[in-house]
């Protein structure tokens, strides 16, 4: 690869989201985006590369392909390995780290692979190899192709560079952002979150009216590659002029110390002024002053915070507050369970695909307008 040709850039997410992060992908004028499992490719430069890491919210991480071959043994991978051009990509002077998979490969052995990698690295390029190195290589090993990446991103996307504290089992904004889009949200109506924990929702929506982006408060592994233009990049993410919006965005929850963090995550996250926060169980939350907009909630599930029995009064009594007190707002609840979501007696359509979030698979539950 060379620094100007375009190549292969995926954008990793939640499998079951891959048309939502495509969405986001042509809404913010990236060419061509195609849908696989577990992601969407497109083709660019290094500069596509850095915008999709400070623009796209719903990405896990950003692969860039570097370049592939095809190896059926061990002395065969060592040998390309290394041959090939890692001085292109990587610097002599940045710790590298190697993850390697394979599927339907007469290599079969992931960490054998990860080791041949590490040592042509070491030895043909002279970069040290450290498990905890911020630029990561990808090795994939599928059909006896091995494609290799770089992992551009370093730590995950949904950590955003604000939040300091969570409360218990948040929703990473990746996930937010795309349930948000799957509900129809596009940054002209009012999110209330009637159990915000840490605020992740309403964060989310706030940022998304006002036009930020999503990367601006963080460092990104593509920084320590060969080739990056520091100036260009400074140019790029100058902070942008938030859009002027009469909206707000809301969020309580029965827990003090909830509201305390999620008002400290929207201070941080420079929406303060567009969010309110306040101290409320479900069954005395009113609607605020506004025009109707989105409910969106991600509730306890029971087997993740209590016990499903029990949560069954919980989701009963926030069906009821929501459907005697809401009229003209749409809802979207996230959980595990059907029988959690039926317990609301909300009018849900077809719930949405299986999504993993944090080792539990999710679905998206979501109303028309409440009557």
């Amino acid at each position: 690869m060379t620094q100007h040709a375009p190549f292969d850039i995926f954008l990793v997410t939640a499998p079951g989201l891959e048309a939502m992060l495509c969405a986001e992908l042509v809404e913010k004028g990236f060419a061509g985006p195609v849908a696989e499992s577990g992601g969407v490719t497109i083709k660019g430069g290094w500069p596509d590369v850095w915008r999709a890491n400070l623009d796209i919210r719903g990405a896990s991480r950003v692969l860039a392909r570097i370049g592939s071959f095809h190896a059926v043994h061990l002395s065969q991978l060592d040998k390309l390995a290394r041959r090939f051009p890692w001085g292109e990509v990587l610097r002599p002077d940045v710790p590298v780290r190697v993850d390697a998979s394979s599927k339907r490969s007469k290599i079969y052995h992931a960490g054998a692979a990860a080791q041949r990698i590490e040592t042509a690295i070491r030895e043909e390029l002279g970069a040290t190899i450290s498990a905890d190195a911020a630029v990561q290589v990808r090795a994939r090993l599928e059909d006896n192709l091995c494609t290799l990446s770089i992992d551009t991103s370093g730590e995950l996307l949904h950590k955003r560079g604000y939040k300091q504290a969570v409360a218990k089992a948040p929703i990473r904004e990746t996930l937010a952002a795309l349930f948000l889009r799957q509900c129809g949200y596009e940054g002209t109506e009012p999110v209330l979150d009637p159990m915000c924990g840490s605020g992740t929702f309403v964060i989310e929506a706030a940022e998304i009216a006002a036009g930020l982006a999503p990367g601006r408060a963080r460092e990104f592994a593509f920084e320590q590659l060969v080739g990056f233009d520091r100036a260009a990049w400074d140019k790029m993410r100058i902070p942008r002029e938030p859009r002027e919006t009469d909206l707000r965005f809301y969020g309580s929850d029965r827990d003090a110390g909830a509201i305390r963090v999620a008002r400290d995550n929207a201070e941080r996250a420079g929406v303060s002024h567009l969010t309110q926060f306040q101290q409320c169980p479900v069954s005395e939350l009113e609607a605020p002053d506004c025009k109707p907009g989105l409910v969106m909630i991600n509730p306890p599930y029971g087997t993740r915070i209590g016990n499903k029995t029990a949560l069954q009064g919980l989701y009963r009594g926030l069906g009821k507050t929501l459907m005697t007190r809401f009229a003209g707002w749409r809802v979207g609840l996230v959980t595990t369970e059907v029988s959690l979501a039926k317990a609301t007696r909300l009018p849900f359509g077809a719930p949405g695909p299986y999504i993993d979030h944090g080792g539990l698979k999710v679905r998206l539950f979501r109303t028309e307008v409440l009557g």
